[in-house]
């Protein structure tokens, strides 16, 4: 007999009681529940159910039994639900971890049409700029930029952009324009607040050679778009990914600070926790911003 069915036949007479409630339970005779019952008690060498006129009950061994085989068949029952849930339309609720830069510019403007392709899934994007845990906070996925640091997450590049010194020609005309990295000292940077180095840029000399600016300037921000705004108005030299830049370049509202200077190229990758398989949902998404963003290259933006 299957082994499977002898686990399930013993478990659920554990369950309920008694043969006449398991044989109700899983739609079979009672004389095929006890033949399964008796058939693994064969098997194993051992009684594992005390039987009266009145009650069924385990005994120690069938106790200890009962716990093990329990597990297996719920383990059995999830791998059955996983096969389903793999096959059938993406669905559920969907929660995302976005930096708030990329979610506002270019995340939010494509939910749209990811909703319209997938109706029956639900979508949660939360913004900020900080490290989230995915699995201890509850986030399908997350779509991150720059140097992974979690090595244990699955990832799948989505795109790359670059990264520039910019500032507003009005800045310019008025602090004059750098011509290397060490004129960067006298001049007034803008940075991000929530960077763990702090106010440090790592850029790249024309050499090769990686440096690292440490300067202070008028505004340190949270969040890149006002950082580009302040860039814009005057207030200093940015330090940004061409997702954000790239509009106002192209507009003459913004230039490179110093051409020369080697252009700094990240990945943008989704995240999602480890695993042989992917959530439908998930891996929807995924390939969504696989087809969105495939035509985006590190200064196509």
């Amino acid at each position: 007999m299957d082994r499977l069915t002898e686990m399930e036949a013993f478990a659920t007479v554990v369950d309920q009681g008694g043969f006449t409630d398991a044989a109700k339970k899983m739609g079979i005779s009672k004389s095929a529940v006890s033949k399964h019952v008796s058939s693994l008690e064969a098997r194993l060498g051992a009684r594992l159910l005390n039987r009266t006129t009145r009650r069924v009950s385990p005994t120690e061994i069938g106790l200890a039994y009962y716990d093990r085989a329990r597990r297996v068949l719920n383990d059995a029952g999830e791998a059955d639900a996983l096969v389903t849930s793999m096959q059938s339309a993406p669905s559920g609720l969907l929660r995302i971890s976005v930096a708030t830069d990329f979610g506002v510019n270019h995340l939010s403007p494509v939910l749209g049409d990811f909703l319209a392709e997938f109706p029956d899934i639900t979508v949660n994007m939360v913004l900020n700029n900080r490290y989230v845990e995915l699995i201890s906070e509850g986030f399908d996925m997350a779509v991150r930029i720059g140097e992974l640091e979690d090595s244990t997450l699955r990832a799948r590049k989505l795109t790359e952009t670059t990264k520039r010194m910019i500032a507003s020609p009005a800045y310019f005309e008025k602090f004059g324009r750098p011509a290397r990295i060490d004129d960067l000292n006298e001049h007034k940077l803008l940075h991000y607040s929530n960077q763990a180095s702090g106010n440090v840029w790592k850029v790249t000399a024309p050499s090769g050679e990686k440096r690292q600016i440490r300067t202070a300037g008028w505004l340190s921000v949270n969040d890149g778009q006002s950082l580009l705004n302040a860039c814009i108005a005057g207030l200093g030299i940015a330090y940004l990914p061409s997702f954000l830049y790239a509009d106002a370049m192209e507009k003459g509202l913004v230039e490179d600070a110093i051409p020369d200077l080697p252009l700094e190229t990240q990945g943008i990758y989704a995240v999602y926790p480890p695993g042989r398989f992917t959530q439908p949902k998930v891996r929807a998404f995924i390939d969504f911003l696989v087809h969105v963003f495939g035509d985006k290259g590190p200064i196509d933006w």
